[in-house]
């Protein structure tokens, strides 16, 4: 069954991300690393858009601040036309747990809750009823396909299973702004194609996607490709056309 929740997500800006000129700079003098530079990029609600590149471009960097987790350099990050270097920390967190759904490549569950509880905690953080955070857990567990898995812990999963764990609870609730960063990592190919599968059914419903990944076959369940490399945007490409997603990865991308 199709929750409301899912079915319907309120927009609130034509936008769900855009990032402005964006450059983010780590470390000072002999040790200044510049990790994202000149970033621009524009995510509209329904729209499901691969980030490519090396170990190293900026992508983990861009996502981050794409969630408020850091913030530029340089530049501007706005979700839904707020600019997240102009809020406190309480106010990015607050946008994280209502609007941005975020897989986080090392999963982040919290060890002493179980895998229902993790899901259902940041619904409960932000007011919601126990009992129905908890049928939203479920039913984003079961989304994913590890509902036997509700009650229990990380420590007694698998990795793939802890993945897909992770994915649930930044898939539930109304979040219109999905920011995943390799969330196949850990999986096998047919669990990966099932996670696909939903980012792109979330997509089609009016949430926006960000996605993060190695793979030229997961990119292409995307709208457009946007190709990183050394900090910088190389590249654009819709993703219906595989052959230039194959061809640009080969060329060192």
């Amino acid at each position: 069954m199709t929750s409301p929740v899912l079915s319907s997500l309120p927009q609130s800006s034509p936008c769900a991300l855009e990032l402005h000129d964006v450059t983010r700079v780590h470390g000072k003098d002999a040790r200044r690393v510049t990790a994202l530079s000149h970033a621009n990029l524009t995510l509209r609600p329904g729209e499901f858009v691969a980030i490519m590149g090396p170990s190293g471009s900026g992508k983990s960097t861009l996502l981050n601040l794409a969630g408020g987790l850091d913030v530029p350099t340089q530049g501007h990050v706005l979700v839904e036309g707020r600019d997240l270097a102009t809020l406190s920390v309480a106010e990015r967190a607050a946008i994280r747990r209502k609007s941005i759904g975020y897989v986080f490549q090392d999963f982040n569950l919290l060890p002493s809750l179980s895998a229902a509880e993790n899901v259902s905690f940041p619904l409960e953080l932000d007011g919601w009823n126990p009992r129905k955070a908890r049928e939203a857990a479920m039913q984003s567990l079961n989304e994913v396909g590890v509902a036997d898995m509700a009650d229990r812990r990380p420590e007694d999963m698998s990795g793939g299973q802890a993945q897909r764990v992770a994915i649930a609870r930044a898939l539930v609730g109304p979040h219109r702004l999905l920011l995943a960063d390799e969330p196949t990592g850990a999986l096998d190919s047919n669990a990966g194609m099932t996670i696909l599968e939903v980012l792109r059914t979330r997509a089609d419903r009016g949430a926006a996607v960000l996605l993060v990944t190695h793979e030229p076959r997961f990119a292409a369940w995307a709208d457009r490709t946007v190709f990183l490399k050394d900090g910088r945007i190389i590249d654009e490409t819709g993703s219906s056309n595989m052959d230039d997603l194959l061809n640009l990865e080969e060329r060192g991308a």
